[in-house]
């Protein structure tokens, strides 16, 4: 990457962005299967 005093381009601050965003969805989406995970079994419904 370039020298800290420089600013970065608007493409790397694009891709930071993306990368950033991309790594807050697959964590996001890890939470989400291990909550499903600990829920009830679906054949587990009373009635």
């Amino acid at each position: 990457m370039s020298a800290a005093n420089e600013p970065m381009s608007r493409e790397e601050r694009l891709a930071a962005k993306l990368r950033e965003n991309l790594r807050r969805r697959k964590e996001q989406g890890r939470e989400m299967r291990e909550s499903q995970a600990t829920s009830l079994p679906k054949g587990d419904v009373g009635g």
